[in-house]
């Protein structure tokens, strides 16, 4: 190294070609710049033509070259050595990608290129090498080039300063708003949406006649972008975010249909997919997935595509439903993707976020700047040709002087300098008369030269009057955009859903009605409702669920699968639960632990449940209610709005005093009648208006009186169809139905009347339900053992009748659950039917009229 010496504690070098720099300064500093160079030479775009510099390069050069859209074809490499060799100095790669991406109608919504040979394809192929295809200019990349000659854009010097290129394309075409862009710079990032050329020119048009007009105003033209390989888009809110702000997340899905052949199997059809997305690698996952079993439900798939257009097949298996398989695909595979817009482009130079009414301003902006400067360039010309021709009109006003003048002088710079002098010419226009050809002399050619002079005079009063008015410049800016939309519009590719919500889970479940157990321990399960049979009365039912030792199951509940549940604790705590998020089981397995899936405390059962189709709807949760009540007899009504907004670890649903415990839960309308039995056999009924509506936390009201210590409330039903009967079950196995009328309407708070005629043979009242003869039962003992039967085969009885044997209990066996269920179309044939049930109801149809009389007159 260089000595160096110590001046004023500073390091000088003894060298003076060696400087000593902080390389943290050289660092930044060198970045920086390079950084700008990429920003601005490499990877934005230019707000005004929406083009990089490699792109501006590629037209230029192949204009240069002359393949114009009517001339033959030249190779690709010819064209690409040209580029390099004249304006971009980079890998020949970098240029001939450029140029095919130009080519490519699955890139570029509106190609520039024309392309002959192989230019790759939508599975991600390459194209051929540059020595094997061919190229020129498309009509449309030619008005992106019109007027470059009329002086219409600023050009610099080339990489050596050997020849000029343009800063700039004089385009007739919003190319920014229609191709779109995308680019990596240094610390920023580009990704713009093509958008449809009618729509952009229609809004282009309404930002020129009235400035003041707002982006949600200009989407009234432009809907929002159009992808060159169609698809729709899936939702609004996104396209509305990018359009306003520049930035935005738009949804894209494929295009998709379901076919049902003549055998009835079905099949998903996509014939668009999504923007940039590889058709060969999206098929390759998707298969995977299959293989995998993430995705179930297809058998096969196909890519059927070929020249004529895209077609991809999903064969969907037999017992599988075509819209949740599909529904599926949008979830797990590039059938459904996001094109996040970030619209950032120069706008002098530097990298601006633009919304949409910024691109079109800039554009505007800029095609008055060109129609501007070819409007002073066009009159320069006529101005100089106008000049010209006027001394062609003195030259043959004065012929026979002009060419004795000529002829007299020794050379042409005498005769050119004696013209000016005798006529008064121009240098230019003593020098045009030189050079006129004797044919010019006739008189037709004079009458010519008036005509030329005469037409040109308007010309320039109209490009005078051009530069002069601004409104005629936007007028004339407005009718070659409409020239442009009538030459090259077309209908919008992408369809735009606009009443997409965001996808949501139920999305993917199939919505069919299936039945939720929940057993005395806590286990939980779903079943499809089709794998139970209906039965006879008095059959022995099948094996509903294989239990622990000593767990029953205690809770079955119909329900469809993307209903809300809402699960009650014995203590007053509501958990919710999708019916969808219950773990689907076989009918004779145990299921899952409830504590597994919701938050709920160990040492808590779930005594209720209420079933809510929608916790979203305001008008639906503040006019319905929960009433609950408890087995000391209390009773409680709250609004459901109170219980619209889940919480993880459940709330406090109602006060429950020491001693007692939550036994059910209904919704109801607020004009319901209450209904609420005994275990000791007694029924109360009153009219819910007569409970007011309290707050969440709450204690509640009396409902009814117990008869005994020992007795408590074992059910309760809300009832508002006249027509409803009122079903009670005993531990047993007998039941009976009977009219509601039968019951009559008291305060709430009483002892009740008779339900059931409870006797040793009997047993306790277990279940109170209200039913009708459109609806199934379904019963479950304490051994697991279920029997479905129908209520139409169940006689309506008065009061204090003891009923008909509903099931057969082997041993000490009980009931220990009933639940009612909506009738299928299909009943299917009686498995089995018992003598003794029949022989029951015979028994018991002779006494009751009598306990009826008895029951009444002693009630009275």
């Amino acid at each position: 190294m260089a000595e160096e010496t110590e001046n004023d504690n500073n390091l000088v070098p003894a060298n003076d070609r060696i400087l000593s720099v902080s390389i943290e300064d050289q660092m930044k500093t060198a970045y920086i710049d390079y950084s700008m160079t990429v920003i601005v030479s490499r990877a934005l775009p230019d707000a005004r033509d929406g083009m990089k510099p490699v792109h501006r390069r590629v037209l230029y050069g192949m204009l240069d070259l002359g393949v114009t859209s009517s001339k033959p074809y030249k190779k690709s490499a010819r064209i690409v050595g040209d580029v390099l060799g004249k304006y971009h100095p980079h890998g020949d790669t970098s240029v001939y990608d450029a140029m095919v991406r130009l080519a490519q109608d699955w890139n570029m919504r509106y190609p520039l290129v024309d392309g002959q040979g192989n230019y790759g394809s939508v599975d991600g192929d390459p194209p051929a090498a540059m020595r094997y295809t061919e190229a020129r200019l498309k009509k449309i990349a030619e008005e992106i080039l019109s007027d470059i000659n009329k002086d219409t854009v600023d050009y610099q010097l080339n990489f050596d300063d050997s020849l000029e290129e343009p800063t700039v394309l004089p385009t007739r075409i919003p190319n920014l708003l229609v191709n779109g862009a995308s680019g990596i710079a240094v610390g920023m990032a580009t990704n713009m949406a093509p958008h449809n050329l009618t729509e952009v020119i229609n809004g282009t048009v309404a930002y020129i006649d009235n400035r003041d007009i707002d982006v949600p105003e200009l989407m009234q033209y432009i809907k929002g972008p159009d992808f060159p390989t169609g698809g729709l888009i899936y939702g609004y809110s996104g396209v509305q975010d990018a359009e306003n702000t520049g930035r935005g997340r738009v949804v894209m899905r494929a295009k998709t249909e379901i076919e049902v052949s003549k055998s009835g199997k079905e099949s998903i059809i996509v014939t668009e997919i999504p923007y940039q997305i590889n058709k060969a690698n999206m098929i390759e996952r998707t298969a995977e997935l299959v293989n995998e079993k993430k995705l179930e439900g297809i058998s096969a798939i196909r890519d059927e595509s070929d020249r004529t257009g895209l077609r991809i097949v999903y064969d969907i298996k037999r017992d599988a439903n075509a819209n949740v398989v599909l529904n599926n695909l949008f979830k797990y595979t590039a059938l459904q993707t996001s094109f996040s817009v970030n619209n950032i482009a120069l706008v002098k130079g530097r990298p601006v976020l633009m919304n949409l009414k910024d691109m079109i301003q800039v554009f505007v902006d800029h095609r008055h700047d060109v129609v501007t400067r070819r409007t002073r360039f066009e009159l320069a010309e006529a101005e100089k040709r106008a000049h010209i021709l006027e001394g062609y009109l003195i030259a043959l006003d004065h012929l026979d002087e002009v060419i004795k003048l000529i002829r007299a002088s020794s050379t042409p710079e005498d005769a050119r300098v004696g013209l000016m002098e005798r006529f008064g010419l121009s240098d230019l226009q003593a020098r045009a008369i030189l050079d006129m050809t004797l044919r010019r002399l006739t008189g037709l050619e004079h009458d010519k030269i008036k005509e030329e002079y005469a037409e040109l005079m308007k010309t320039i009063d109209y490009l005078k009057s051009v530069l002069a008015d601004e409104g005629l410049r936007m007028q004339i800016i407005k009718e070659e955009l409409i020239e442009i939309r009538e030459k090259y519009g077309d209908e919008r590719r992408s369809i735009i859903v606009h009443s997409a919500e965001d996808m949501r889970m139920e999305d993917f479940i199939d919505d069919e009605e299936i039945v939720i157990t929940i057993s005395h321990n806590s286990y939980v399960k779903r079943t499809p409702l089709t794998e139970y049979k209906r039965q006879g009365r008095g059959g022995r039912g099948s094996i509903g669920s294989t239990t622990r030792e000593e767990d029953f199951t205690e809770h079955i509940i119909t329900a469809s699968a993307h209903n809300y549940m809402l699960l009650f604790t014995e203590s007053g705590r509501c958990f919710w639960l999708r019916a969808f998020e219950v773990p689907e089981g076989s009918r004779t397995s145990k299921g899952r632990a409830l504590q597994n899936i919701i938050n709920i405390p160990k040492d808590e059962k779930i005594k209720a449940y209420i079933l809510v189709k929608n916790l979203k709807d305001q008008e639906y949760l503040e006019n319905n209610f929960i009433i609950m009540c408890t087995k000391k007899g209390t009773i409680k009504k709250t609004s459901l709005e109170a219980y619209s907004r889940p919480r993880a670890n459940g709330i406090n649903a109602i006060n429950i005093n020491e001693g007692d415990q939550l036994l059910e839960a209904c919704l109801t309308s607020g004009t319901s009648e209450i209904v609420m039995a005994l275990r000791s056999g007694r029924a109360i009924r009153f009219n819910e208006s007569t409970v007011r509506p309290m707050g969440r936390t709450a204690t509640g009201v009396r409902g009814i009186t117990l008869g005994s210590e020992s007795d408590e409330v074992i059910g309760m039903i809300s009832v508002d169809d006249p027509e409803t009967t009122v079903l009670v079950v005993s531990e047993k196995g007998y039941g009976k139905r009977t009219d509601i009328e039968d019951y009559r309407v008291t305060n709430r708070g009483g002892k009740g009347v008779k339900t059931i005629s409870v006797t040793e043979k009997t047993g306790k009242l277990v279940a109170v339900k209200g039913v009708n003869d459109t609806e199934d039962l379904m019963i479950i003992n304490k051994s697991g053992i279920v029997i479905r039967i129908s209520v139409e085969g169940l006689r309506v009885m008065g009061r204090a009748t003891q009923g008909v044997r509903l099931i057969n209990l082997k041993g000490e066996d009980e009931i220990a659950s009933i639940t009612k269920v909506d009738r299928e179309e299909e009943v299917e044939e009686t498995e089995e039917e018992i003598l003794s049930g029949e022989e029951v109801e015979d028994a018991t149809e002779s006494t009751e009229t009598d306990q009826d009389d008895k029951s009444e007159s002693n009630e009275e």
